[in-house]
């Protein structure tokens, strides 16, 4: 028999129990319960006035932001409206039927400026890590680190040649990310660096954003270039829990650099140091080796970046014999590299750009017959050793060993979690811009990922 809708007068009252509509096995369930955000208002009291009206929960938008990023909402307009349909939503803002859900202007704007201002979005991030400590997530004896571009929310078209002057002030005067983008300018200054053979040069960058001048024109992906910031995670091999992140420029020398200020923060917040830190081949620097070695006591899982090996068919480095006695290496026809060939009146130190230069008998290898394998095209051979070769020669022999074998497999973690923020999060393209923009956004991220 056919159903029908009786016309009666709807029910005036109604027993509706929020909890008892969410699903058992629903993300936020899972979330909800180990997420704590009791001391949020503690840490926000000195960013509210004392008296006026009341604002809204600092807890309230915390849960909105879990939310849009676990979801994949990256609009915050459609974020309030999603909060406002989904009983789920609701539950985890622990809003009931008849609250009213904050409109989006209101959301942008303690979004942009109390949590920014009082690195909120930080604090969220650490005490999530904390919670991962406690629930024995968080291994502590090996971490990984990498870094992976992310856009900019910068049109390709909207640039200017880095090499013409562009006039900040027109119009109405510079943005929040042009101000932010002038105000660490001479932070940037990649001169500061001690340049090795890897890194790249300090050059003026060749397209300028005007809408997000902090950001890099790349065309690293392959395809039509555009603008790009780096997300760097530090994460831990137990379970893959991030224990820090970073946003960076996408210059490798910045974003190998931060590799020293996550580990560093890392220990000083939760009293944790890795035995070991795996990464890809842009870490293996000889600075960041010795760093890693004799700063931190730290075994680095790194391929070594050596541009010692030759393709050509001729002799590399590794073919000719170091003597730490005689401060030498030997090639191999037996004869003599040396820094030095005669006494100076003042000592000279023989060091360019972090490197002894070690350098042949333009006479021995005259007369040499193997002349054509190792220096062909040149009077002489020569060898540039790192100052830093010691911390090379000892991470090229941990390269040699079985747990060195299973980093390179565990490195895979933080790989698999860019994928997850980009393909399941939905976060390929940032939406803030600047760099304060892009830290909030890659802080919020690495929250949800933890709680997931």
């Amino acid at each position: 028999m056919t159903g029908q809708r009786s016309g009666d007068q709807e029910r005036l009252f109604y027993a509706f129990n929020l909890d008892d509509h969410v699903p058992k096995g629903h993300l936020l369930r899972g979330i909800d319960h180990f997420f704590d955000a009791g001391d949020l208002r503690k840490h926000m009291a000195s960013f509210y006035s004392h008296t006026g009206r009341p604002s809204v929960d600092p807890e309230l938008m915390i849960r909105k932001l879990i939310v849009g990023y676990c979801f994949g909402i990256r609009s915050e307009r459609r974020l309030c409206e999603a909060v406002h349909l989904d009983l789920a939503y609701r539950w985890f803002c622990r809003l009931g039927l008849e609250d009213a859900v904050p409109v989006h202007s209101t959301f942008s704007e303690n979004r942009h400026g109390r949590f920014r201002d009082s690195d909120m979005l930080r604090h969220v991030f650490e005490s999530v890590v904390r919670c991962c400590m406690n629930e024995s997530l968080v291994g502590g004896e090996g971490f990984a680190i990498d870094a992976s571009v992310m856009k900019a929310d910068a049109d390709r078209t909207r640039g200017m040649a880095g090499t013409e002057t562009i006039d900040w002030n027109r119009g109405e005067g510079p943005s929040r990310a042009v101000r932010e983008y002038l105000a660490t300018l001479n932070e940037n200054d990649t001169d500061a660096w001690a340049v090795e053979a890897w890194q790249e040069p300090a050059t003026q960058p060749k397209n300028i954003s005007l809408t997000d001048p902090a950001a890099r024109w790349t065309a690293a992906l392959g395809g039509p270039a555009f603008y790009v910031n780096s997300i760097n995670y530090l994460i831990d091999l137990h379970a893959g829990i991030i224990m820090d992140v970073e946003a960076t420029p996408a210059y490798r020398i910045q974003e190998v650099d931060s590799t020293r200020s996550m580990i560093d923060r890392v220990e000083q917040r939760f009293r944790l140091k890795p035995q070991r830190v795996v990464g890809d081949t842009a870490y293996g620097a000889a600075s960041m080796l010795a760093w890693m070695i004799n700063d931190k006591a730290i075994e680095p899982h790194v391929p070594v970046w050596d541009k010692g090996t030759r393709a050509d068919e001729t002799f590399s480095n590794s073919d000719f014999q170091w003597l730490e006695q005689s401060n030498e290496y030997r090639c191999p026809a037996g004869h003599a590299l040396r820094s030095e060939r005669r006494l100076f009146k003042n000592p000279r130190a023989h060091i360019a750009k972090a490197n002894t230069v070690y350098r042949s008998s333009q006479l021995d290898c005259a007369g040499c017959v193997l002349k054509d394998q190792c220096c062909p095209n040149t009077p002489k051979r020569k060898i540039a050793r790192s100052v830093h070769e010691f911390a090379r020669d000892k991470a090229r022999a941990i390269a040699k060993t079985p747990v060195y074998r299973q980093s390179r497999k565990d490195r895979k973690k933080v790989e698999i979690l860019f994928a997850h923020l980009k393909r399941v999060m939905k976060l390929d393209r940032l939406r803030l811009r600047g760099p304060s923009g892009a830290h909030d956004e890659f802080l919020s991220a690495a929250t949800a990922q933890n709680l997931r």
